[in-house]
């Protein structure tokens, strides 16, 4: 497990954007089609925008057509967290990073093979490392 990392709120937001805050502190989600990496197709690995772990590999990458960065897995299983989220009075499950706690998006089960699943993630909660190896993350 990695090890966690803690912050104030006024770390935070000396750290991020208000939009990088809002979605990864606050839970928000950016209107569809509208964040950097959602029509992206560079190789690399998307790393937490908060704390730098890496997350997603670009190859695990896939148009959903929803207007967010959706992929079929994160690199290693232990670096998401996933949670329960019945906001907005629908039945979803929550992805954050397991080291700092940021929200990244939610897991839908209706994604390609091999694993049938669509992390649906926040462009503003990431950061593409094109020079991350891609089987090195």
């Amino acid at each position: 497990m990695p090890e966690k990392i803690e912050k104030s709120d006024r770390e935070w937001r000396a750290r991020l954007s208000p939009g990088e805050y809002e979605v990864t502190r606050c839970g928000s989600t950016e209107p569809p089609f509208t964040g950097r990496y959602w029509n992206c197709h560079d190789p690399g690995v998307y790393a937490c925008v908060c704390c730098g772990q890496p997350l997603f590999d670009a190859e695990t990458k896939f148009d959903s057509g929803t207007g967010w960065p959706s992929f079929r897995a994160p690199v290693e299983s232990s670096r998401v967290t996933l949670s329960k989220d019945l906001s907005h009075g629908i039945r979803r499950v929550e992805v954050k990073c397991s080291r700092c706690d940021a929200h990244l998006g939610h897991l839908f089960p209706d994604g390609p093979a091999p694993t049938g699943l669509r992390f649906c993630i926040n462009s503003a909660a990431l950061r593409l490392d094109e020079s991350a190896p891609a089987d090195e993350p």
